[in-house]
Order: structure tokens, then C-alpha cells, then sequence
């Protein structure tokens, strides 16, 4: 300790918080890895902030049991739209902790969206100059899909980017049937370097994947050099004189003044997000019958399927619904309602689906009938109705 530290502690630089970005595409299961994790007693004290891609966001709701510590950015994605969300965000939670409004933050974990670039969230971090000296960018975890892997590599470079920047890789999925087993092969032909941890093992452990090594590009490919220097000249490109000041809180923000970018969406025209909603409860024969022809007519254009439903058999215990691409996985009960919005939502991201089916979706969802009450004019006006039937259901 310097002779002027310790004349002065109040002035002594406070540690480096760890941040930890998780990542991994659509459906890959970063929030069902990331509520296992918050469980674990070594992460109190962690703030969480989790990006969804859409209007609604539902992951928030999900994560941990209490809301505490959980911040929702909805509004657009953390690599284009609201990279100045995010940079305010971590600012706010330092001012919080210099303010004493909360007692402890031991470590921030970013969830990005599935469909994130992993390198400008990284260097909204490591560019900003206050950020950089009060956080400490712990690492990339990747979590990767062996069912859909290897198809997702093939159709999204944001994929094979979040795969290539990761320190930390979590295999899910791998005790499905369906698991392809080369998928580790095209891990480590993008990044030879990664650890690589199976969800399904007991290896998944705090201690495995937090505060290992920091954040480096040594042992990865050389585009990820390239990708995060290109992020770096952008960053600068965006310079428009958006300018803040933090000097009301006498913990140095005062100090510099910093760039928030505004980028363009940069994600595929294709790919977009739309959410069905219903606020009366639906029969579990009426919702198994709606994903079912959701599957069968749809299933090439679904990306991502989420959602909170209320049936009837249990209006008080919301149902989970969740499928990734051609995964529909088992529905699972929660024991309450996580707000007090109780309305059935549907979050559904998808690519090349016309907007003709979307909107018959929304509106099979929203009216479906009570099927155990046959409603002949609404099953047979049904835009999921069965293809090529034009006759009137007799009870």
C-alpha cells in the first residue's frame, strides 16, 4: 500500500468487480444454465442482467426465485440497438453500490440474446474507460446445443462467433438421443482453445466457470482479434457528441466522459419476434393441439418458442412453455405466477414466416375455442384448421 493510501482510504481504488458474459444462441439454454448456477450459495451478491430479443421479455421472470438483483433490458439487443443501455446500466450499478442503496456487488453476469454478437457488448466494457477500471471482464461462457449445434453454426455467424470468443463452453443437451457427437468437433475447429464443460455433468459448478482466468484472445482464432479492432473502430465511428457526466455521487464518473453507440439492428431482416397473447386460460387439449400444428406447419421458421400459459386445469400455476427450433421440450409447472400479470404470452422468434401466418397465429392463440366445449364456427374459421378441410365439426 502507497504511503498516500494509507494517509487516504477513502481514496483508495475500490477492486475490479468480475462481469461475466453468457451467451449462446436462441434456445441453447442460457437461462435454465444460469438459474442452476444463481442456486449455488458462491454467487450471492451477483447482479444479473439479462437482454431478450422482442417485445416482451420473459427470461427475467424466469431466473432465480426473487426478482432481486435481476435487471430486464427489452427494449432492443445489447450488440446494436441499446449498447448505451447497457453501458448506463453497469453505471447505475456502481452508483448504487458507492451510494450504499445496495450493500454488496460481488459480480455481474450479462445473459445476452441468442441471436447476440458477442464482441461489441465485450468491447462496450473494455473500451469505456471507467468501466475498464472498475470492472473486471471475468470471461465469455458459451452455451452450445448438441441437438441444433451444428445446424446453427451452419445458418448464423453469430453463433459460430459467440462459440469462437467463449474462455468457457457448456454442452447442453447432450444426454438427448438426438445429441450429435461431432458437435465438439466444430467447437474446436472455431475455438481450439475453450474449456468445454457438459451441462449434464457435475463440472458445471461456479468454482469451474467464474474467476478461472480473465478474458483473453490468446489461444483463440485470429478473426476474434479482427472482429473485436473492427468493434473498436465503430465505436469510435459513433461518436456524436452524446456526452454524460456522473459527478453527482463523488465516485470519479465525473472523470471522463464517455461514447454511447447507437448502432443500426444488425441482425438478419429475416429473423423477427412476435408475441400472442390470451387472458382467459386455455385447455391443455386446446394448447396441445395449437403447438402441435405450430410444429407441423411452422417448424422450419421457428427459432425460438417461449412462453407463460394459463390453463385451466391450473389457473394459479403458470405453464412453461419452451422449444428450440425443432426441440419442443416438456412443459413444466411453476408453483406461482412470477408477476402479477397473469396473461398467457407466447414470445415466438422466427425466420422467413410470412406475415400472414403470424398473424394467424396471434389470433389461433388468442381465440382458440374451448375445445372441451366444441365451438364448431371458431374451430372451423381456425387459420391452423387442417389443410383442405372446408366442412363444419358436428358435435
Amino acid at each position: 500500500m502507497s504511503q498516500e493510501a494509507a494517509q487516504n482510504p477513502a481514496r483508495q481504488r475500490p477492486k475490479p468487480i468480475p462481469l461475466t458474459v453468457l451467451t449462446g444462441f436462441l434456445g441453447a439454454g442460457k437461462t435454465t444454465l444460469l438459474n442452476r448456477l444463481l442456486r449455488d450459495p458462491a454467487l450471492a451478491g451477483t447482479a444479473v442482467i439479462v437482454n431478450e430479443f422482442g417485445e416482451i421479455g420473459l427470461d427475467h421472470l424466469l431466473v432465480g426465485e426473487s426478482e432481486d438483483g435481476i435487471i430486464e433490458l427489452s427494449s432492443g439487443c445489447l450488440c446494436c440497438t441499446i449498447r448505451g443501455e447497457l453501458v448506463t446500466t453497469l453505471e447505475n450499478l456502481l452508483r448504487a453500490l458507492d451510494n450504499h442503496r445496495i450493500e454488496r456487488l460481488d459480480r455481474v453476469v450479462i445473459e445476452t440474446t441468442g441471436l447476440a454478437d458477442p464482441a461489441p457488448v465485450l468491447q462496450s466494457v473494455l473500451l469505456h474507460p471507467y468501466l475498464a477500471m472498475r470492472y473486471r471482464l471475468d470471461g465469455v461462457v458459451t452455451v452450445v446445443d448438441a441437438v441444433n449445434g451444428a445446424r446453427t453454426l451452419d445458418m448464423s455467424d453469430e453463433a459460430n462467433r459467440q462459440v469462437a470468443v467463449a474462455d468457457r463452453i457448456v454442452l447442453t443437451k447432450t444426454d438427448l438421443a438426438q445429441a450429435d457427437p461431432a458437435i465438439r468437433d466444430r467447437i474446436r475447429a472455431l475455438n481450439p482453445g475453450a474449456v468445454i464443460l457438459e451441462a449434464s455433468h457435475d463440472d458445471v459448478q461456479p468454482a469451474n466457470l467464474f474467476d478461472t482466468q480473465p478474458f483473453t484472445t490468446e489461444g483463440k482464432i485470429a478473426d476474434v482479434v479482427g472482429w473485436l479492432a473492427a468493434e473498436a473502430h465503430a465505436g469510435h465511428g459513433h461518436d456524436h457528441g452524446h456526452h454524460h457526466h456522473h459527478d453527482d455521487h463523488g465516485h470519479g464518473h465525473a472523470a471522463h466522459a464517455h461514447q454511447h453507440a447507437h448502432d443500426v439492428n444488425r441482425h438478419d431482416a429475416r429473423i423477427r419476434s412476435f408475441v400472442a397473447t390470451r387472458s382467459t386460460p386455455i385447455s391443455r387439449h386446446a394448447l396441445d393441439d395449437f403447438l402441435d400444428r405450430l410444429a407441423r406447419e411452422h417448424g422450419a421458421s421457428l427459432l425460438r418458442l417461449k412462453g407463460l400459459v394459463q390453463t385451466a386445469d391450473a389457473p394459479d400455476r403458470p405453464l412453461v412453455i419452451q422449444a428450440a427450433q425443432t426441440i419442443f421440450h416438456p412443459p413444466a409447472r411453476l408453483p406461482a405466477w412470477p408477476s402479477d400479470d397473469r396473461r398467457s404470452r407466447l414470445v415466438l422468434i422466427v425466420r422467413d414466416m410470412p406475415e400472414a401466418a403470424e398473424r394467424a397465429l396471434v389470433g389461433a392463440f388468442s381465440d382458440l375455442p374451448q375445445t372441451d366445449i366444441a365451438d364448431a364456427t371458431t374451430v372451423a374459421d381456425n387459420p391452423l384448421a387442417i389443410s383442405g378441410f372446408s366442412g363444419v365439426f358436428r358435435p
